[in-house]
């Protein structure tokens, strides 16, 4: 990113139904800034503010605090001038004085990852005149005792010492709480609101050794280099890297005028969304609380009310309370202020439409006028993101590309998983009743902290409530349960965001963090204990529920529709069993692009005929060992491809080192010894011989089929005869005999001359012909150099990335893992190449043998079937080269689809 030149502005002012910016410059004021600016200038009350840019945050992160404070104050200054012109007050003054938030703001929506500072401006004198202008001691009191909290937290970094200890703020109000007999914050009164205060300046003072700073604009550069330094704070890095976002991209900082919901009955504040984050539902909804502060409903500290009739309702039935008791106690916004909720359904509509797209939205209410705080586009779950854009489709709102556009193809990952099944559930016992914060189905043992997420394989994380400090082991265990928050808490948002079920505001949990325990009425449950959770219906269940496929139809047979329509390439699946063939076919494959037969060779009633053929010293010997795999691995490949009928079907031959086949333990080469009758030794020395010292780049592939010719003749015979029997059912099969490990156009020829000679020899036999190709797999750099010659006589090239990944970089995928992960931290490389397609080396020879391959044959097939073919943007790659089709494992053929459709819009 570019550093600041000097007529570049660092500073963008919005308010007042103007803006220096709009909605187009995300990357310069963060999704934030631009949405308030834009909001700004269609005539949303939005309180007035600055934001400070992404490239100021790039320029101190470079070159420091001091350079940057120098570079920006002056426009800092001048801003803060315009905020108190609007609002008719004065930063830092005793008497009238302005207070101000200061919010982080990524280009894209980060909930939680980075900081907040509320309230900032007050001290021990301008509460003073706080007091004065409202007439509301305690309203300035709470504000001010939330500030000290806030601040010290943020950019004096005093946190719980450890992950047993309470927040220390909060233990000191959970103290008085106890000592004045009350369970609500609302209940305290102004002198326990100072006595607050001044408990929290003294342990500020304790715990850092310094007095909590009583100057407004040291408070301010204070709030706002915090949020700089939060870009690269522990969760911030790990949300990046969680979703792929660049460390370069910086966040902006926005300053706002404070409003309040704290000034009593007559104010509040809510988050809500124009339809449902969860289902996708066309329903407005969200949360409010009367009397509070954004970030209590976020955090998750109080409970909120729903702000909808509809809604409230629905919690009602959910949280088993009657009617009477929801309309005394629990009343929706829409009953209890009908003009705020009106102005705020229509604000929400005209949002929406604007936008295009669903929203979430941050609000308050400061003594009945409504003040928009936030929009953005909303985290949604993989069914909501389908079912909007659909339904977007389908209202006018947005066109056929648009809606295909606005799919994250990951995110569909989320509606292939298992679901519970119907018959388990009915029998399951319910324990506890939450909200459904985050559809799905979780069954795991129960874990009560973020960093012990991967003690068990299978995880579900309990909580009173969770932190942004939590994210990582929230994206570890399989689900996520609180004891507090509602559907718009941290847990709920960022559950949603990252695909995870979760069951928010289960009241009727008991947590205890020292003891490790969860109690619910007399039950009393164990870290460890295994509990299922159903985000769809926020039931909590005892022990292990069964899971069945999920099932795939309405909007998302739509939206594969769609996707279909606009692709050039085809998808194909990576098949190894007619089961798996089935699953990829039931999600639009259109074909097997790689079937790896070696894996067939594994199972206990071969693998005995593969050793025997691997140990005989005669071609007589290895024939008689393959004549007993013949027909089982015949059979498998007329499995395959009646599972495909109709469409191609690649079948790699045998591909790994021999070694891999035979017994490496003393027992298991005892027994193989007694099993072929012959001497231990004579086990033991072929197992030596077979040995090697880089198995990856030694005997293996063609070279075995060249060394081996009956291996070759005997896959070769079985893949023509399977197809032959099945024609004679009336199945259509495509086989493509696939060569595996070329180097050289020879290697290449010899094993497709063995093939021809085997089929003649077969349809010669049976009297009958099928079809056939004959291709090669392109994963050693040097065929990818000489595809021209090997086009000559291929029917058609498949690159096997992974291996082509690991001998264009030399480095071995099994050992990895060792440094990878410390090249991606240091940024040598930006993405792990096994994952993510390396564009810029791996793609070139994908370009190259791809361009050099059609100079000798226009019409040749090309695709791909290493995980790459899964992969979003390297199906994007894919595109860019002209493949044919591309191949992936079954769960990850629907990405695929829409990731072709996009990649085909984006050319275009």
């Amino acid at each position: 990113m570019e550093t600041l030149t000097e007529n570049q502005l660092s500073v963008y002012s919005f308010g007042n139904k103007k803006a220096d910016g709009s909605r187009d410059m995300k990357n310069l004021l963060g999704g934030k800034g631009a949405n308030l600016a834009e909001m700004s200038r269609i005539g949303i009350p939005v309180p007035p503010g600055f934001t400070i840019t992404t490239e100021v945050c790039t320029q101190y992160n470079q070159d420091g605090k001091e350079a940057v404070i120098e570079r920006i104050e002056p426009e800092v200054r001048d801003a803060i001038t315009r905020i108190e012109e609007t609002m008719g007050a004065t930063f830092g003054d005793d008497e009238n004085p302005l207070l101000i938030s200061v919010r982080s703001g990524a280009r894209v929506s980060m909930p939680g990852m980075m900081d907040t500072v509320l309230n900032l401006g007050l001290n021990d004198e301008s509460i003073k005149g706080v007091i004065k202008m409202t007439g509301n001691d305690r309203f300035a009191w709470d504000s001010y005792r939330r500030f000290i909290q806030m601040y010290s937290s943020v950019v004096m970094g005093l946190k719980p010492e450890s992950k047993d200890d309470l927040d220390p703020f909060e233990e000191i109000i959970d103290h008085l709480k106890d000592k004045r007999r009350i369970e609500h914050d609302t209940q305290f009164t102004v002198q326990d609101l100072q006595d607050l205060v001044y408990d929290f300046k003294d342990i500020v003072k304790k715990r850092t050794g310094k007095p909590f700073p009583s100057n407004p604009w040291d408070q301010l550069w204070g709030a706002i280099l915090a949020v700089f330094d939060s870009w690269n704070g522990d969760r911030a890095i790990y949300y990046r890297k969680m979703h792929g976002y660049p460390e370069d991209w910086g966040t902006a900082v926005n300053v706002q005028a404070m409003v309040f919901g704290n000034m009593g009955e007559d104010s509040g504040t809510g988050v809500c969304f124009t339809r449902d984050a969860g289902t996708g539902e066309n329903k407005f909804n969200g949360e409010y609380l009367i009397n509070a502060q954004g970030e209590d409903v976020v955090a998750g500290v109080r409970t909120p009310q729903q702000i909808t009739l509809l809604g409230s309702q629905r919690w009602a039935e959910l949280a088993q309370v009657s009617e009477e008791e929801r309309a005394e106690n629990y009343p929706s916004l829409e009953e209890l202020m009908p003009n705020i909720y009106k102005e705020l359904f229509e604000y929400q509509n005209k949002l929406e439409t604007h936008y295009q797209d669903m929203q979430d939205m941050e609000f308050t209410i400061q003594q009945g006028k409504l003040w928009i705080l936030q929009t953005r586009n909303g985290k949604r779950t993989g069914a909501a993101m389908v079912k909007i854009a659909m339904d977007l489709l389908k209202e006018g709102l947005i066109d056929e590309k648009t809606a295909l556009m606005r799919i994250e193809p990951n995110k569909l990952n989320e509606l292939l998983h298992p679901i519970f099944d119907p018959d388990a559930l009915a029998e399951a016992e319910v324990i506890a009743q939450g909200l459904p914060a985050s559809p799905g189905a979780a069954t795991g043992q129960i874990v009560f902290f973020a960093d012990e997420a991967n003690k068990y394989k299978n995880s579900i994380l309990v909580r009173v409530e969770t932190s942004p400090e939590d994210v990582e082991g929230m994206n570890v265990a399989k689900g996520i349960v609180t004891a507090r928050g509602g559907m718009t808490s941290h847990a709920a948002v960022v559950a949603r965001g990252i695909g995870k079920c979760c069951v928010s505001g289960a009241g009727a949990l008991k947590i205890n963090y020292k003891t490790r325990t969860l109690k619910v009425g007399d039950h009393e449950y164990h870290e460890g204990d295994w509990i299922s959770i159903n985000g769809s219906t926020g039931n909590i269940l005892e022990g292990k529920v069964g899971t069945k496929e999920p099932e795939l139809s309405g909007e998302f047979a739509e939206l594969m529709k769609l996707s279909d329509g606009y692709a050039q390439m085809e998808v194909r699946t990576n098949a190894d069993t007619p089961k798996d063939a089935e699953i990829a076919r039931s999600f639009g494959a259109k074909g097997i692009g790689l079937t790896r037969t070696e894996h067939m060779f594994f199972e206990v009633d071969r693998i005995k005929a593969m050793r025997e053929m691997i140990l005989a010293d005669t071609v007589k010997g290895r024939k008689q060992a393959l004549k007993e795999l013949l027909p089982m691995q015949r059979g498998d490949f007329e499995g395959i491809f009646r599972a495909m009928k109709g469409y191609p079907v690649t079948v790699r031959l045998l591909d790994p080192p021999l070694h891999e086949f035979v017994p490496h333990q003393l027992a298991t080469q005892k027994e193989l010894a007694d099993d072929l009758h012959i001497s231990l030794a004579s086990v033991k020395s072929k197992v030596a011989e077979l040995e090697e010292f880089n198995p990856m780049l030694g005997h293996r592939g063609c070279r075995l089929g060249n060394t081996y010719p009956e291996i070759t003749e005997m896959q070769a015979q079985a893949i023509l005869e399977a197809a032959l029997n099945l024609k004679k059912e009336g199945i259509i099969t495509k086989p493509e005999i696939m060569v595996p490990l070329v180097g050289t156009v020879e290697e290449f020829r010899q094993q497709k001359e063995i093939i021809d000679n085997t089929a003649q020899e077969v349809f010669k036999k049976r009297k009958d012909t099928v079809e056939y190709s004959v291709g090669t797999m392109i994963e050693v750099p040097r065929a990818a150099l000489v595809a021209d010659e090997i086009a000559e006589i291929a029917d058609f090239f498949s690159f096997g990335t992974n291996d082509l990944t690991q001998m264009t970089f030399g480095y071995s995928r099994d050992d990895s893992g060792k440094f990878l992960p410390i090249y991606l931290e240091k940024g040598i490389l930006k993405a792990d190449p096994f994952e993510v397609l390396d564009q810029k080396g791996v793609g070139q020879l994908i370009e190259l043998g791809t361009k050099r391959g059609r100079s000798t044959r226009p019409d040749l097939k090309v695709g791909i079937c290493g995980e790459h073919g899964g992969e979003p943007s390297s199906v994007g790659f894919c595109q860019t080269v002209d493949m044919n089709y591309v191949s992936c494992s079954p769960y990850r053929v629907p990405i695929a689809r829409v990731a072709a459709a996009q990649a085909a819009i984006a050319q275009k």
